[in-house]
Parts: structure tokens; sequence; C-alpha cells
């Protein structure tokens, strides 16, 4: 039979179940579909497509070394997938099980009613450790760390279906997305991925438990993998078997310290991921109902200074400025960013988590969105972490280099006072002039958004929905995020170890 592989976030040829599965059953068609509707979501963008575009032309060369087109077609998914299945025969289709936004979820029950309703197959396998239907988080760790365990798939030999037109990869231009400049982003495709897990495990991942908290180091020390598993043009399990292979040889010292926490990280990854599958709805509303006693706000005017790195408060403003121009932000300063908007400036999650998708190129929803209510803490479970900026440009970029870079105005301020540029006495020649004066007073925000975060949790009934909350999301061991799970305390869980 011929057989369509409907390619999603899964760019790649090499341990690829669902591509596996469809070349034993048959001839091989590989099809991804552009989406206008999902590129014009407000969680899309010109810089993320363009990361997908190069992957696509990456894929395509890897394919056409196996004798197969990539099938490229823009439209509804149920118009595409209904003309190619017609016109080629094709009566299965063969994909990976997706967890992708509220859209991408929709759209994949439309998919599978139009497939029933004229008899043809769909089948979705797993590629990751998230679990489709998962009854318990009991036996979450058991069942991925078995699916890391499984040896990774060779690339399969193909027959492809014959005679089909490939089809052009649209440009950013063509899908009328916004013009979206990102001077210094990553690169997408498979090979640029390989080359980057290679320098990672030769040399660049050495520090990287200790260099992974400040923007400087964390640049080069970080595997900056993540939009390659966005996309899949990695599979997480083969850079786990990767990564256990470099333990072995390396199972001391600095390496062996920065292996054991890259693995963790990606344990942790699928554990988050996880969440998103069991409950879609954590992209639009508060995991934990009262987690707040005031609604957060939708102000123009702050969410504007936040968004383009011009809230007065200068490591949090390069921080922005820096993921405008790279697409990619450390993990530590992705927390600090988001609770400086949730808590300080009290603004609403749904807002500030749609513009920092859009600005990630490695936007991954199933990360992005718990962690935006972890961060934000309306979670119920987890501990309030109100980070506080200046604290954070002290400790992560002690000598000024990161705040100076993406901060031109403030050149003659005073190594001593960068980071609180308010305290310096020439201040008046610079603030509300080259530079913004303070959005807000750090210590009197910071008192307010914890006193509203405590008083929601001392109230009535919040630790019982807490702990529904723990049975149906908390990992079960200490190494997924950071604790092992509280008998009488919830709301204290899930802290992460930054």
């Amino acid at each position: 039979m011929n057989v369509l592989v409907w390619l999603k976030r899964d760019l790649r040829v090499h341990d690829h179940p669902a591509l596996t599965l469809a070349a034993g059953l048959g001839a091989v068609l590989p099809v991804y579909v552009v989406e206008p509707e999902l590129w014009a979501e407000a969680d899309a963008s010109a810089r993320q497509w363009e990361v997908v575009a190069e992957s696509l032309a990456d894929l395509r060369e890897a394919l056409a070394g196996l004798g197969a087109p990539l099938v490229v077609r823009v439209g509804e998914a149920v118009q595409v997938l209904a003309r190619l299945c017609k016109r080629h025969g094709v009566t299965r289709i063969v994909s990976h099980e997706e967890t992708g936004n509220l859209w991408t979820y929709a759209r994949d029950r439309r998919v599978a009613a139009w497939a029933r309703s004229v008899g043809i197959e769909w089948t979705e396998v797993p590629q990751s450790g998230v679990v489709r239907r998962l009854p318990t988080r009991d036996i979450w760790a058991s069942a991925r760390d078995g699916f890391m365990a499984h040896p990774a798939l060779p690339v399969p030999a193909l027959q492809a279906v014959a005679a089909v037109e490939p089809g052009l990869i649209p440009s950013a231009k063509a899908l009328k997305l916004a013009p979206d400049p990102c001077p210094h982003r990553q690169l997408g495709g498979r090979t640029r991925g390989v080359e980057l897990l290679d320098s990672f495990f030769a040399q660049r991942g050495e520090p990287y438990r200790v260099a992974m908290s400040s923007p400087l180091s964390a640049e080069r020390a970080c595997s900056r993998l993540s939009p390659h598993f966005a996309l899949g043009t990695l599979s997480i399990r083969e850079v786990v078997q990767a990564t256990a292979a470099r333990q072995a040889k390396r199972p001391g010292g600095k390496w062996g310290g920065s292996l054991s926490s890259f693995q963790s990280r990606l344990a942790w990854r699928d554990h988050f991921i996880q969440k998103l599958e069991d409950q879609p709805s954590i992209e639009l509303r508060d995991l934990h109902p009262v987690a707040v006693t005031r609604p957060r706000e939708m102000d123009a005017t702050r969410l504007n200074a936040w968004a383009n790195g011009e809230t007065g408060l200068p490591f949090l403003d390069a921080c922005m400025r820096y993921l405008q121009a790279t697409g990619w932000l450390n993990f530590r300063m992705r927390a600090m960013v988001i609770s400086v908007a949730s808590y300080h400036l009290w603004l609403d999650w749904r807002a500030t988590g749609a513009h920092l998708a859009r600005m990630f190129t490695d936007y991954e929803p199933g990360i992005h969105w718990p962690q935006v209510q972890m961060q934000s803490g309306t979670t119920g479970i987890n501990i309030p972490r109100i980070y506080n900026p200046v604290k954070q440009g002290l400790d992560q970029d002690p000598t000024g280099a990161f705040t100076r870079r993406w901060l031109p105005e403030l050149a003659r301020v005073p190594d001593g006072f960068l980071q609180e540029p308010w305290l310096w006495p020439e201040a008046r020649r610079l603030l509300g002039h080259r530079y913004p004066e303070p959005v807000v007073d750090i210590a009197s925000a910071a008192r307010e958004a914890r006193e509203r975060i405590w008083t929601a949790r001392r109230s009535f009934g919040f630790a019982e929905v807490a702990s529904e909350i723990v049975q149906r999301h908390a990992s079960r061991s200490g190494n997924r995020e950071g604790r092992r799970p509280a008998k009488k305390h919830p709301q204290a869980q899930l802290s992460l170890p930054f």
C-alpha cells in the first residue's frame, strides 16, 4: 500500500518511529503541511518559521538521499491530506503523537474525524517519553525510562511513492508573517543540531552545571539543542543515549557532574511536556483557580515596556533585548523575566507568555506554558520565586559586560550603579531621557505580590485543590523537579533548582 507519513515536529530520518513503521508497510509519501492558520496564532512568528524552513530544507536533502521526496503543501490539514490521499491511493496515514498548543490539538481532532469518515487508518506513535492517556503519574517515570532505554532506530530503507511534485518551501513573507528581525538566531536543520551535540560533548559542555545560570557563560556552555528538540531534528532518545555513552567515558570530575545535570534536564523536559499532554487547558487557565487574590492586569504600557526592554530595570531590559536579537535565553533568565512580569509588574501571564513564545525560536508549548504558570505563581503547588532583577544582575553579570552590551545608553553609568542607575548622583541627566525611569519600585512591588499570593494560599479550600493538582501533575521522583512530594504541604512542591 501507499502510506502517507505526516511530518509535524519530527523533521529527521534518524530514530523516527513513524517513518520506520511506514517503511515496513509499503511505499512512503513523506508530507509536511504548512498551515497558515497555525502561523497566524498569537504564539507564532517569522523567526520561528525561518528555523522550520531551514529544517525542512535539510530534511528534504536527507530524504532525497533515501530516494524519497519531501512533499510540502500549504493549506488546511484536512483538505491537503484528503487531496493527497485521493490522488495517490493512500489508505493509511502514520505520524508521531504531538503535544502542541490548543490549536494543534483541535486540528488533530478534525483530522481524526475526517479519517474515520472516509475509512483511512491514522496511526500515531510516540517519539518521546510523553505518554498519551497516562492513567496515573505513578507509572510515568518507569514508562519514560523504558522508552529511552530502547535502542534508537536506524535510518530505514524507503520505497517512495512515484511521480509526486515536491512543492516549494514558502518564505515567511509568503505566509504573511510580520517582519521579525532576529540577527543572531540559531540556524535550523539536523546537520547543525548534530554539530552542536558534537561540540557540546567535545568541549563546550564541561562547565555546563555551573555555567548554565549566567547569560554570559550559558550562551556557550549550554547544549543549545532546544530548537532541535522542539522541531524534532534530533530525537530526545538519541541524545539521551549519546549522553549516557559519554557518561560512561567521563564518569567523574566536572564532566561527570555536568553530564548528569544534562541528563536530568532531558528527563525534566519530558516531565513538563507531560503536564500539557494531560491538561491542555494549562495554556489558557490558571492551574489553580484561586492562585491569586487579585486578577492580573492587561496594562499595555507596562507590557510594552517589558517586551521592548524599557522598564528601567537594567538587567531585565538587557535580557529582553538579548532575546529579541537571538531568539534564545538561558533558563534562569527565562524564569526571571516571567517572574518580574507576573509579580512586580502584575501582568497577565497569558499576554507575557504569548510574547515570549513568539520570541523563542525553541518554543515548545509543553515546556513553555507549564513554566510560565510555575514562574507566575498560578500552579498552587510551587513555592513562589519572586526574582529580584537587581540581585540577579549583580549575581549573574558581576562585571556588567552583558548589561552594557545590550544597554549601550548606560555606558556612562559607573559600575557600582549599573544595576540601580536611579541611585547614581547624576541620574537626572539619564533617566527619563536616554533611559527610562523604573516602572515600579522593586521592593514595594515584590511585597505587594507576595502578600497577594500567600493570602490566596491561606484561603479556605486552597490546600485541597493543590493536593489534587499534585496527584495529577507532580513528579514521583526527587530528580524531576527538585523535591520529593510533600505529604502535608503540597503547595511547597516542585521548586526547581535553577
